[in-house]
């Protein structure tokens, strides 16, 4: 069973007799509300999710970061409505190289659901590679999954400075808000002190595909990553984050999320920020 499916592999899927649960989960900083262009053209039988409100709880204040993790309740109600059920096979995917799409698979992996997968090279992969879309809406009959987000393999803001001390921490913004020279987002610039910079648009190649493994593995030792040691990821507000714990779990590190991110670092002024291009 593997993390990542080509489009080919979906079209097989989605042809066959029993297809996989398709999810879009297209969301972008500057344009959050991806439902316009999910009616527009999406793969034939998915389901548009609403990162904003399904994947992430409302209603929090600034201090819990910009996306907070839902709540179990909040996901599996979501997850319900996209129509899944138990032992599904399910398939994510967005069109910007797969950095919105793996919230969803990071939550619902490790939420409960054992076969996430995500399309490889995202909607344009399908597209290149001929395969056809729709439009419209499609609303299934109500899933009946059951999950459970108590064991996240995740951080709080009170663990990430003892993490420094026996991990690794990495920082997959771009690098001019890593070093401070440009924050359009959150009230402090720079960067969690002791991390290290590692832009996830390296973790793919320009058609978005992730890299083979071994280069991946390559890319973060050569940043520094400790295979003996485990590693965290955190981006500007969660989101990003993800697409680095999928890369490192291809590589083959151990890997755990910070999900507040940078959102909640920098809205807590009692953390201390660091600036430069140093950790």
């Amino acid at each position: 069973m593997g993390t990542l499916i080509t489009p080919d592999e979906l079209r097989e899927l989605v042809d066959s007799g029993a297809p996989p649960k398709v999810l879009d989960v297209r969301w972008r900083l500057d344009r959050p509300d991806g439902h316009e262009d999910y009616v527009s053209a999406h793969i034939p039988g998915a389901v548009y999710v609403d990162l904003e409100r399904e994947l992430a709880e409302p209603g929090q204040t600034a201090t819990a970061g910009r996306h907070p993790l839902p709540s179990t309740e909040t996901l599996q109600q979501a997850a319900r409505r996209w129509g899944l059920h138990p032992g599904d096979t399910v398939v994510v995917y967005d069109d910007i190289k797969s950095t919105s799409a793996t919230r969803a698979w990071w939550l619902l992996r490790h939420g409960g659901v054992e076969d996430v997968r995500v399309l490889d090279g995202s909607l344009r992969g399908w597209t290149d590679a001929g395969h056809p879309t729709e439009s419209g809406e499609v609303t299934p009959t109500p899933g009946t999954v059951t999950l459970d987000l108590s064991g996240l393999p995740a951080l709080g803001i009170e663990e990430v400075e003892a993490f420094t001390e026996y991990g690794t921490l990495l920082d997959v913004r771009a690098y001019n808000r890593y070093t401070g020279e440009h924050e359009p987002y959150d009230p402090r610039a720079g960067h969690i002190p002791g991390a290290i910079n590692a832009p996830t648009p390296q973790n793919v190649d320009e058609q978005g595909r992730f890299l083979d493994p071994q280069l991946l593995r390559e890319r973060f030792l050569a940043l520094g990553v400790d295979p003996e040691k485990p590693v965290a990821s955190y981006c500007g507000s969660g989101i990003h984050g993800t697409h680095n714990s999928l890369a490192l779990e291809l590589a083959g590190f151990e890997t755990v999320l910070y999900p507040g991110s940078f959102s909640e670092w920098s809205n807590n002024p009692e953390r201390p920020v660091a600036t430069g291009d140093q950790p």
